[in-house]
């Protein structure tokens, strides 16, 4: 049974206690949620949702596939799929995700890595580049446990950052 699911007004309820476990602030990238966005109010959290499914059929450089990571009704995390290489996924990688802090450590993140991995290898990509802040030893595992190949790590005002590759051929 996939862990992946399309975002859906339906989840509103179990996507907000999950963003509320977070706490303040930005959140994983796997949602997609901008920093000034509103997604209280079931109108606001609609919009929310049309954008993200706008943005899986957009052809331009914000396509994106979003899927929440959903097991009986909770809402744990998110991951996202960008189409295009474009000079921010050079940065930040084709894939982003994250888990709720409850959700750590049960393998859900390499399960819905290797769910967006078929996903992006449907779409007829050849590879994917992923980001992660070396000291993040769980991500680091995860990517490594998929397929991810080191390319280089890179020095940012907020730490070291490793690049990693997935060849889809192999997979």
């Amino acid at each position: 049974m996939s862990l992946l699911v399309r975002p859906s007004t339906t989840l509103h309820a179990a996507w907000l206690e999950a963003y509320e476990e977070w706490g303040g602030g930005l959140h994983e990238d796997g949602f997609g949620l901008r920093e000034a966005e509103e997604v209280g109010s079931p109108e606001a959290f609609s919009a929310f949702v049309n954008r993200l499914r706008a943005q899986e059929a957009s052809a331009g450089d914000d396509g994106c596939t979003f899927r929440w990571i959903v097991q009986a009704g909770k809402v744990l995390g998110g991951i996202a799929l960008r189409h295009e290489s474009t000079p921010d996924v050079d940065v930040i990688g084709h894939v982003g995700y994250g888990l709720r802090p409850s959700a750590r450590g049960r393998g859900l993140a390499v399960a819905a890595l290797q769910e967006m991995l078929a996903v992006a290898k449907a779409r007829s990509m050849n590879r994917v580049l992923l980001a992660c802040f070396v000291d993040n030893i769980a991500s680091v595992k995860t990517i490594e446990r998929c397929g991810g190949v080191l390319d280089s790590i890179v020095a940012t005002s907020q730490g070291e950052v490793g690049r990693y590759t997935i060849k889809l051929s192999q997979l």
